[in-house]
């Protein structure tokens, strides 16, 4: 606990003095309720000795209104104090939580679900609010509160004080016993919670391909299962705090029937008077809300607990491709790469996806990657950008390991087209304009133009203001890949990645988009992985790669000659192509 207590220092050094105000504020409410009960026993008290009239009565009367009117006052302070911090922890947890896991490395995403990612920055956070805000309260008024009533209560009687509180070793027992198997079942509870978020997230997401197969109704199945598992978490839950509250409820009504009994046979005696018994039954109204916020503040806390530790169980996840302390600077011109005996597995001791890869790339050079499905071709591309790195061996920089760079600046040098784009729900305006911010509509158009969109955008019913949906739901694959090359020749790195660009578009389509291509050669680095081969017949080099090896590496013409892999596959598409043009 302590170690996740770390996690809220940042906010409570910044909120120190309101903290302490809204204390204060705090205590002073407590104090000016335990003086209420002494009015009316004076009131109570002269009412049963006839020695009172209407001016006595209404002086007693405002008298409690001024105390409820500054009690009201300070609540306000302490709530705003308080409650302001709890919410201020939450937007710190929270923008910390969903920046670093911007900054955490793609393997880490290998394993881990969004959906549960969605509970933590959600649920989890909330439910630290609540402990670090109201759970901070009720601890208060446990204390303080507390101790207050039981003093003024012993002031009346210490004899009727001491029987009431016969029963709090019984609360403190309960309180020990159920507070660490509550904090288990909040875990699962909350583990429950994040799963069932995945699985509608992921049906929601999918809800196309689920009516196109018919699977309503098995997918409803589904997640009633689910949603009944979340359900018998709960009430394991349930069981435990449905027997803790109930005790702690018991315990207070035990006490009031010992002062029912001990206090009103002190009263018929004449030991204590009137007006001490009713003020000692509402001492003990007002000691009953500590005894209850204690098991309340239990229960934030052990809710707050089990949140807390599986937010810093995220925020602990190192970050792999953090920046080296000194970082190299980046050269200024277009740099050379070179893959020096580079080895690749995504799991530790899974099969190696790359392997003895050897590979130099001259600065402005156009160099193709070609292979079977299962290669590792995209695999070495995300290596240069340092997605991941490699098990073994270098990917030098002029000489330099990527490694040795502030992987923000490395990553400003390079321009990345994955073979499936993706694009957010919002316009194309939107869509482009998220790789470069403050671009002009004129150089937005030209880039289209580029990537063979721009008659597209026209056709648009709003043109670059076009909603497109969720993850371009209303664009074609093809529309999808060319809003894609957009972002791309938007940037103009030095160093340009393209995965595929050209398997979701037309043949006339993508002969536009590699002349645009073939423009651009000598300008800038260029890899491109394609299972078309026709856009990479002018590149300087083309590699070959089966299972991860390197088999072939030449010009188009020296791999057409060796009759290799690259040689087959290009000859059946030429024929492809025949064929397709008659």
């Amino acid at each position: 606990m302590a170690s996740s207590l770390k996690l809220l220092r940042p906010y409570l050094s910044e909120r120190l003095y309101p903290i302490i105000i809204g204390l204060i504020s705090l205590i002073l409410v407590d104090i000016l309720q335990v003086l209420v009960p002494r009015v009316i026993k004076r009131a109570v008290d002269d009412i049963t000795t006839m020695d009172i009239g209407a001016g006595t009565l209404a002086y007693y009367a405002l008298i409690i209104a001024a105390i409820a009117s500054t009690m009201a006052i300070f609540r306000l302070i302490w709530r705003n104090c308080l409650l302001g911090f709890a919410r201020r922890v939450e937007e710190g947890l929270r923008n910390r939580f969903f920046s670093h896991i911007q900054s955490l490395p793609p393997s880490f995403f290998d394993g881990t679900n969004t959906g549960d990612l969605m509970a933590r920055g959600t649920n989890d956070i909330n439910q630290i609010r609540m402990a670090a805000g109201m759970g901070l309260v009720a601890i208060n008024d446990t204390v303080f509160l507390g101790l207050a009533t039981i003093g003024f209560m012993m002031f009346i009687n210490v004899k009727l004080t001491l029987f009431v509180l016969i029963p709090m070793p019984l609360i403190v027992l309960g309180t020990k016993f159920f507070s660490s198997k509550m904090h288990k079942l909040y875990q699962d509870v909350q583990a429950a919670f994040a799963y069932m978020t995945e699985v509608v997230r992921e049906r929601f997401a999918g809800i196309r391909l689920i009516k196109a197969y018919n699977l309503q109704f098995f997918e409803a199945e589904t997640f009633r299962n689910v949603s009944r598992e979340y359900v018998r978490e709960n009430l394991r839950l349930v069981k435990s705090t449905g027997a803790f509250f109930p005790l702690m409820l018991f315990l207070a009504n035990l006490s009031t029937a010992v002062v029912l009994f001990l206090g009103g046979r002190q009263a018929i005696f004449q030991e204590i008077t009137a007006g001490d018994f009713a003020a000692f039954i509402s001492y003990l109204g007002l000691l009953t809300w500590p005894m209850m916020a204690l098991g309340w503040s239990i229960n934030l806390m052990q809710r707050g607990k089990a949140s807390l530790d599986r937010i810093k169980h995220i925020l602990d996840q190192g970050q792999k491709n953090d920046q080296p302390e000194y970082p190299e600077h980046l050269p200024q011109e277009t740099p050379e790469l070179l893959f020096h005996d580079v080895y690749f597995s995504y799991f530790f001791n899974s099969r190696e996806v790359l392997r003895r890869i050897n590979l130099k790339i001259d600065p402005g050079q156009t160099v193709g990657i070609v292979g079977p499905p299962g290669s590792g071709k995209t695999t070495l591309l995300n290596l240069i950008p340092r997605l991941y790195d490699p098990t073994q061996g270098r990917i030098l920089l002029n000489n330099i390991d990527l490694r040795e760079f502030a992987i923000l600046e490395l990553r400003s040098l390079i321009t990345f087209v994955s073979q499936d784009p993706f694009l957010f729900a919002g316009t194309i305006r939107d869509n482009v304009e998220f790789v470069k911010s403050g671009v002009l509509e004129e150089e937005l158009l030209e880039a289209a133009k580029k990537a063979d969109f721009l008659e597209t955008i026209h056709s648009m019913p709003n043109g670059l203001d076009t909603f497109i949906g969720e993850k371009g739901i209303t664009l074609s694959g093809g529309q999808k890949q060319r809003l894609s090359l957009t972002r791309a020749f938007l940037v103009k790195s030095r160093i340009l990645l393209l995965d595929d660009p050209v398997s979701q578009v037309d043949t006339q389509t993508a002969e536009n988009i590699i002349g645009k291509l073939t423009e651009l050669q000598g300008e800038q680095t260029m890899i491109i992985v394609s299972h078309r081969l026709a856009p990479l017949v002018t590149a300087d080099m083309i590699v070959t790669l089966r299972e991860g090896e390197i088999i072939e590496q030449g010009s188009h013409m020296d791999l057409v000659e060796q009759n290799g892999y690259y040689a087959r596959s290009y000859r059946l598409q030429k024929i492809e192509q025949d064929l397709y043009d008659i």
